[in-house]
């Protein structure tokens, strides 16, 4: 097996776990309904460690575009492979996404709530703030690649990274992924997404393309300056990137704080100011 196959079968099988444990929680007539965030979280992270088992010996289990060109950004990767890494690691998240779909068949049809439907292939925020829901995609990536590399930087038992990994993350979707349902990774969010909009699913609505700007955004920034600040911070070898990867990171943080906790006017004040 190649690099490219692997990395669609480890991202493939990633989806197969986690859309089908969102699908399980949130469709009608599931045995899973209604069980809730924690196996959501436990169930993502288990997909996480199955994935890179699959593909670890061959491609690395990158299985996710952020952590490709987060280690590619601190030269742990060869740029000349990015593009291929990163389109199998898309086709593996669009055929999980169908997968999916076949296995619930007769329940996208008892389910009417449409964003039920849509949360099994995509992300989508708890409170819709752009600036504040790429934060937090930042912020959940950031911790990824860094406890990535932390983790790389430790000796297990051989075979035992991978469940090391999965079990980070659970941690990232206990802790910061209730804000936006932690993509964290870019093809775990496009590749079903466009899955959802192709496929022949049963009054879906329609693929919320307007918020799928955040999920690949939010990583790609958040991976490839956890890489770089892990390789600052622990390693003492600064460059460039990182202080200019830092200005960007603290000016979207500036932006999506002063979005957020600025006083809005009550009713009382806005009819004052016409009045005035």
């Amino acid at each position: 097996m190649n690099e490219f196959l692997s990395e669609i079968i480890g991202t493939m099988i990633l989806i197969i776990f986690g859309g089908g444990v969102v699908a399980g929680v949130v469709l009608k007539g599931s045995k899973a309904e209604g069980t809730g965030w924690v196996l959501i979280t436990i169930a993502w992270g288990l997909g996480v460690t199955m994935g890179v088992y699959a593909s670890g010996n061959v491609s690395g289990g990158h299985i996710n575009p952020a952590v490709t060109l987060g280690f590619a950004a601190i030269g742990e990767f060869p740029w000349a492979k990015v593009p291929m890494y990163i389109s199998a690691q898309i086709i593996g998240a669009f055929i999980g996404g169908v997968i999916v779909f076949l296995n619930y068949l007769p329940h996208w049809r008892a389910t009417e709530d449409k964003g039920a439907k849509l949360a099994v292939f995509s992300t989508d925020p708890a409170i819709r703030s752009p600036f504040s829901n790429l934060v937090s995609e930042i912020l959940g990536t950031f911790v990824l690649v860094m406890g990535l590399l932390f983790i790389g930087s430790n000796e297990f038992t051989q075979g035992l990274n991978p469940l090391i990994v999965g079990l980070l993350i659970v941690a990232i979707g206990m802790s910061l992924g209730g804000a936006t349902g932690y993509a964290i990774n870019p093809a775990r969010d496009l590749g079903p997404r466009i899955a959802h909009a192709l496929l022949p699913i049963p009054n879906k609505g329609g693929s919320d393309w307007s918020y799928s700007w955040v999920p690949i955004l939010g990583p790609v920034l958040g991976g490839i300056y956890g890489a770089i600040f892990y390789k600052s911070i622990f390693l003492s070898e600064y460059s460039v990137a990182f202080w200019v990867g830092s200005a960007i990171i603290l000016v979207i943080l500036i932006l999506a704080a002063r979005s957020e906790l600025k006083e809005k006017p009550t009713t009382t004040d806005s009819l004052e100011e016409k009045l005035s």
